[in-house]
């Protein structure tokens, strides 16, 4: 039998005082089950259930009425718990009367204001005096809805100031719950009303009946002696008098007012001036704001109040407001021409440039500013490239030396290849391997290897903006987004008519490049005329094949940039016409120098015959011998560093500033490894089978191609770099099986104990529980990872995975205190399962560990045992026969740990 509700108790209320219509958060307890359940709620008397807002039975939310009771309970009725009670109260406050100058939280009727003055209310407009309340009873609203009254009285209003006004629709929305008394006391309240307003004119006569009757006396005696008098107005008559006694009298008044009127029309004009002034105040300081903007490099708050500004009084007839309007006009046009001046200086970044080019076009500025940002950029970039080889022409003429001063290489937009020359090129002669030289013998270049370098690196650093100026001109994001869609489509047109002037730019550019290059490289591929624009340069001796290499290189690595910049291929076929004519001339300048080494090298027989009656130049010297059997030691070892680094370091620490990086799109070489990312185990199975292909071929072809040129030290090198290469594959070989191997270890002991297992108290076995063959899927998982890195490699880590889960399973069984029969054979049976799995992949230690995990159990007694066990491991083999097949291939003849 269900038990009855309890009836609702308010046990808060917050706030628990406030004027009409305060939203108020009931609180207590059996509020009700639902918003259907809440038949009731009164605040001090006064029914507020329209406006509850059920919550929950602990919480409602209303507002309160126009209670008639100033304190009172807060009653709640519910279906199910009937009516309740209340242990709070709320207090109703009166609405406090707020003056014209009062500050209020909440907004004021002004039709009715409180005068501080009068006591009494007073309406502001005089169109709009009425009464508040002209029944002079209290006002109470109707929850009769609005849509049915209207419908009701179509066609008439409840405002008694309308010529439709309807009493009836009144009555019912503002005392539809009045008594009858109080109904009759408003009647006679609008009877005195209007005797007040019948009474009211004749009021005023009676009091002031005595001067109406003087006033009267007065003009009848002036209208008798005018009539006696007569009415010519002659010199003498009374109607003279009359009119000379009005005329001073007015004048005198004129004197006496005449300065209070005086300075009341000078303090009405000064009144008018101040709210001009206050009203247009942002057009009377606009040209002086302006002017301080554009001093601190506020450009954007001047165009927008110039927009502002233009919008407001850009056609203005009133003079004052053109006289302004024309400074502020006078100021902008200052300011166009100082941002066109910036636009054009020399050198700006791309970022400056599109910032002042939309200033410009914000501002209206006559011609095409970009335009003419693209021109003067062009002209910089030519000047430059000019200037560059004038100041290495100049400085090989004032240095008598064959080479230049140290090489800087700040801020290159792309890798140099000038330290990796630097080696090769020196080891033209045997003299290079000098001992005790400094380093800066690497960034030091003849005069002409430097300039190329040079040259190229100032055009790299240029051409990109230029380029990206151009491509935000022809789309439009170099404009502001606030232009008109007509500008823009003019903007447009033009970008199509100047497509061909910014071809001819950019070949001119290309055309400056190649035949500068041309002209300190290969002089005689140059007309006359061009030759004294692009030459210049003072050759006494011809560059070697090795520093040719070099200039091929940059030059090509600048052609590969500007290719990445999507320049059109036949603009650039120039410079591919000048790297095939470099490539001529270095292998004609090579075999040249080969030649004559040729040539010299009687000079170095030492006449010293061997065994087969052959003599050596070079390298039968035991120093020398000695000196390439360091470096080549050193070189094995370096390498062998650099395997072991890329084995521990992640992809985003890699060094890749040897890349030829696009000085247009940043981003170009970042796509390589965008979607082929490697984890760290991974890179350890690779650096792994690196090494082996290391020892098993590259160490041993070395060694070969030393002995088939009897070249002595070659055990020293082979021994050495096989010990540091061995020392790197153990070392990465036992932290590639830490990494998989502990996982699957450590997994072993909480699969046998879970869910409370019992070597002691279990069932009879069933098959081979969930642990192990997550420990065999995870196995797999490893298997499955090496085989796709590296075949040869999977016995060798797989037999170290074996070891080690054997061992850990050995330990287990061994630390067992005792076995029950069903635990034995339970145990007996995985410890079978998971040895026949990993047959082919069994080691000595393994084995061992088997054995010794076997032997820790009891014997199997029965034959019903052993015949339950073989079905047991039958069973598991066939169920999991798919999983197992990576185990069943051969293993390799050699596994080496």
């Amino acid at each position: 039998m269900s038990r009855s509700r309890q009836p609702p108790l308010v046990t808060g209320i917050s706030p628990n005082e406030g004027i009409s219509w305060t939203k108020v958060t009931i609180r207590g307890e059996n509020l009700g089950t639902g918003p259907t359940d809440l038949i009731g709620l009164t605040i001090c008397g006064h029914n507020c259930l329209l406006t509850a807002e059920w919550m929950s039975a602990s919480k409602i939310v209303c507002r309160v009425g126009q209670a008639k009771n100033d304190k009172g309970d807060i009653i709640v009725t519910t279906k199910s718990g009937g009516k309740g009670t209340s242990t709070v109260s709320f207090k109703l406050l009166k609405p406090e009367k707020i003056g014209i100058l009062d500050q209020s939280a909440v907004w004021v009727d002004e039709m009715n204001y409180y005068d501080m003055r009068t006591d009494r209310n007073k309406g502001i407009p005089p169109l709009s005096l009425r009464p508040a309340n002209p029944l002079g009873i209290e006002i109470e609203k109707s929850k009769f809805p609005q849509k049915d009254l209207e419908t009701l009285f179509h066609g008439m209003s409840a405002d008694f100031t309308s010529e439709n006004f309807s009493a009836a629709w009144y009555l019912i929305e503002n005392h539809s719950t009045t008594s009858f008394e109080q109904l009759k006391m408003a009647v006679s309240n609008l009877k005195k009303q209007a005797n007040k307003k019948n009474e009211g004119s004749l009021a005023y006569v009676k009091g002031g009946l005595s001067t109406f009757f003087e006033a009267q006396d007065a003009l009848s005696a002036i209208h008798q002696k005018l009539e006696a008098d007569g009415t010519e107005k002659v010199e003498g008559s009374m109607t003279q008098k009359l009119e000379n006694v009005l005329n001073r009298a007015s004048n005198t008044a004129d004197t006496l007012f005449q300065e209070v009127l005086g300075r009341k029309d000078k303090a009405d004009s000064t009144r008018n001036a101040l709210n001009v002034l206050q009203r247009f105040k942002f057009l009377f300081n606009l040209p002086l704001n302006i002017e301080r903007n554009i001093q601190k490099g506020d450009y954007d708050v001047v165009i927008n109040d110039y927009e502002k500004a233009k919008s407001l009084f850009g056609k203005t007839e009133v003079q004052v407001f053109k006289k302004y309007y024309a400074e502020v006009e006078t100021r902008i046009e200052d300011l166009r021409e100082l941002l066109l001046d910036k636009l054009l200086e020399t050198p700006s970044t791309l970022h400056d440039q599109k910032r002042y080019i939309r200033y410009l076009s914000d501002l209206h500025a006559d011609g095409d500013p970009s335009w003419q940002c693209i021109g003067a950029q062009h002209k910089w970039i030519l000047q430059l490239m000019h200037s560059c080889k004038e100041n290495y022409v100049k400085d090989l003429k004032g240095n008598t030396a064959l080479h230049s001063p140290m090489l800087e290489l700040d801020n290159d937009m792309r890798p140099s290849a000038l330290a990796h020359l630097s080696q090769t090129a020196s080891l033209k002669r045997a003299s290079s391997f000098q001992s005790g030289r400094d380093d800066t013998w690497r960034y030091k270049a003849p005069h002409r290897v430097a300039f190329v370098e040079k040259l190229t690196k100032l055009v790299l650093s240029q051409l990109p903006n230029f380029w990206k100026l151009w491509i935000s001109y022809v789309n439009g994001s170099l404009f502001s987004e606030t232009a008109e869609k007509s500008g823009q489509m003019e903007r447009s047109k033009n970008a199509r008519q100047r497509q061909h002037d910014f071809k001819k730019m950019i070949q001119e550019v290309m055309y400056s490049l190649v035949k500068l290059i041309r002209g300190s490289l290969l002089p005689f591929s140059l007309k006359e005329g061009e030759l004294r624009q692009y030459g210049g340069w003072e050759m006494k001796s011809e560059l070697s094949g090795q520093w040719l290499t070099h200039v091929i290189q940059t030059v090509r690595l600048t052609y590969e940039s500007l290719t990445a910049l999507e320049i059109p291929n036949d603009l650039l076929q120039n410079i591919q016409d000048l790297i095939l004519d470099l490539r001529v001339r270095c292998i004609m300048i090579t075999l040249q120098h080969t030649a004559e080494d040729v040539k010299r090298l009687a000079e170095k027989e030492d006449w010293i015959v061997d065994n087969e009656g052959l003599t050596s130049l070079v390298f039968q010297q035991p120093k020398t011998q000695e000196e390439v059997c360091q470096l080549s030691i050193s070189i094995m070892q370096v390498f062998i560093c650099c395997l072991e680094q890329l084995s521990t370091k992640p992809d985003g620490d890699i060094d890749t500033t040897h890349l030829s990086v696009d000085v247009s799109s940043p981003d170009l070489f970042g796509s390589i490894h965008e979607d082929f990312s490697l984890s760290s185990e991974q890179r350890l199975l690779i650096v792994l089978s690196n090494c082996c292909y290391l020892e098993r071929h590259t160490f041993l072809n070395i060694a070969e191609h030393f002995e088939k040129h009897n070249f002595q030290g070659i055990e020293k090198i082979t021994q050495v770099s096989m010990a540091s290469l061995k020392e790197l594959d153990q070392r990465l070989f036992e932290n590639y099986i830490e990494l998989k191997a502990d996982p699957i270890v450590g997994s072993l002991e909480p699969g046998i104990y879970a869910g409370y297992f019992d070597w002691k108290d279990c069932l009879t076995p069933t098959g081979v529980r969930n642990y192990l063959k997550e420990a065999l899927v995870n196995i797999i998982a490893v298997h499955a990872e090496v085989f796709t890195i590296s075949k040869e490699l999977v016995p060798r880590v797989l037999s170290k995975i074996v070891e080690a889960v054997s061992e850990e399973l050995s330990r287990l069984m061994q630390c067992v205190s005792s076995f029950s029969k069903n635990g034995a054979l339970q145990a007996r049976l995985e410890i079978c399962a998971l040895r026949d799995t990993v047959a082919v992949y069994l080691t000595p230690e393994s084995k061992s560990s088997f054995k010794q995990a076997l032997e820790a159990l009891p014997q199997l007694s029965s034959g019903a045992d052993k015949k339950l066990l073989e079905e047991l491991l039958n069973k598991f083999k066939s169920r999991m026969h798919l999983q197992l097949t990576c185990f069943q291939a051969s293993p390799s003849p050699m596994l080496k740990t």
